[in-house]
């Protein structure tokens, strides 16, 4: 009788491998959503990021363009002088650095005529597709 009990006892202290493993399948689910959501956050984000620096760019290319009465060839005109500028003297350094977008590439500027444009090529990298982001 008493093998019997002590037994028994024993096949009783540990968690069974199911158990353990529907907790694990458990906790995997959970981590899974936390991921897809902070993943969510860090994307909004970056977007906000990028928004602010092609503001604080459109800001500097705007000032320039008072300035030097037009608008800069690129935005390295914006840190360092251009050769070509018909009254240097009027130039003045707006920006210590281009930033790089929170997806760490460069910004891109085109210039329309008398209007410009500033692009982040968003987190898929590529131009023309619907994370984009511009300012003008």
């Amino acid at each position: 009788m008493k093998n019997n009990r002590r037994s028994s006892r024993n096949s009783r202290r540990g968690f069974t491998l199911l158990e353990v493993m529907l907790v694990l399948i458990i906790l995997v689910v959970i981590a899974g959503f936390a991921i897809r959501n902070f993943t969510g956050v860090l994307d909004q984000a970056n977007k906000r990021a990028a928004t602010a620096q092609l503001a604080q760019l459109s800001s500097a290319v705007k000032q320039y363009q008072l300035m030097m009465q037009q608008l800069p060839a690129s935005l390295d005109s914006l840190m360092t002088q251009p050769a070509d500028l018909a009254n240097p003297g009027d130039w003045t350094k707006l920006l210590d650095k281009i930033p790089s977008d929170p997806w760490n590439r460069p910004y891109e500027y085109k210039l329309n005529g008398s209007t410009f444009e500033l692009r982040s090529l968003g987190a898929d990298g590529q131009s023309g597709t619907s994370d984009d982001i511009v300012a003008s």
